[in-house]
């Protein structure tokens, strides 16, 4: 006797079927744009480099622009010195972060962007003349209220001088903890100092509540009081030994090298 087509085996199969069609159709678009997306993914990181450095503009092209202003480069965190272990091109901090050969774990205190890992070597940006370069971008992330944020900040070349941050990637509540993009937000960095005294190794630069004044505070984002921390904490890390701290000393007088270096023993005396 023939079975109905609202028999249980035939839905079974049609159903089956569709899945098995859809999984290849899904499967192969994915591989096919996968180098498509790869390609955006290396476009949208160049934009947001050369934004912050102030050399974006609308229409251009971007990979030119890049190609002729920028190049990358990789520090060694714990020294403050390049690299070339590694291609500054397609170097993958996060990558390097969870590899145990490139990455350390942070806990306690010393996390305080709130990374548990973070990787030993990581890529900046010189804008002009790689030798004396008139800025210093620098990547950086830490834990906002609602999830990680990822962003750069671009120094002058006296390692010091802030020239503008931005953040390309967050999760932050809109008209509160997302006004981070805010231009008008964002515009009160400009011309900030990241240290407070020649020679010192720790950051000075805060964002504070309500209205902040001198060379080394920022106003806060009203009504998002953690993500102003976020951010806080974030500069903290990144600009500290512990991150970048080494390598902007290179470009600052005053900076007493064995002084930094006992920064770093102190640090690892702490973390032990």
């Amino acid at each position: 006797m023939a079975q109905g087509n609202n028999s249980i085996k035939k839905i079974l199969i049609v159903a089956f079927s569709l899945c098995i069609v859809c999984s290849v159709i899904v499967s192969t678009a994915a591989v096919a744009l996968r180098p498509m997306q790869q390609l955006n993914q290396e476009l949208d990181r160049k934009t947001n480099i050369l934004n912050v450095a102030r050399l974006y503009e609308p229409g251009m092209d971007v990979e030119q622009a890049f190609r002729e202003q920028i190049t990358a480069r990789v520090v060694e965190l714990e020294t403050g010195d390049y690299t070339d272990q590694f291609d500054a091109d397609t170097f993958d901090g996060f990558e390097a972060a969870r590899d145990p050969a490139t990455g350390r774990s942070l806990s306690g205190p010393r996390d305080i962007a709130g990374l548990s890992r973070v990787e030993n070597y990581a890529a900046v940006y010189l804008v002009g003349d790689p030798e004396d370069p008139e800025q210093i971008v620098l990547p950086i992330r830490g834990q906002g209220l609602w999830g990680r944020m990822m962003g750069f900040l671009s120094v002058e070349g006296d390692g010091n001088t802030i020239v503008s941050i931005t953040y390309y990637d967050h999760s932050e509540t809109p008209g509160l903890g997302a006004e981070v993009n805010n231009p008008r937000w964002q515009s009160q960095w400009e011309g900030k100092e990241i240290f407070d005294e020649e020679g010192a190794l720790n950051p000075a630069i805060r964002v504070v509540k309500g209205s902040g004044s001198g060379v080394h505070e920022v106003d806060g984002l009203s009504g998002a009081t953690l993500t102003a921390n976020g951010v806080n904490n974030m500069l903290q890390f990144w600009l500290s030994p512990e991150g970048f701290g080494e390598y902007l000393a290179r470009f600052r007088s005053g900076v007493d090298q064995e002084d930094a270096q006992d920064a770093d023993v102190e640090l690892e005396a702490e973390g032990a």
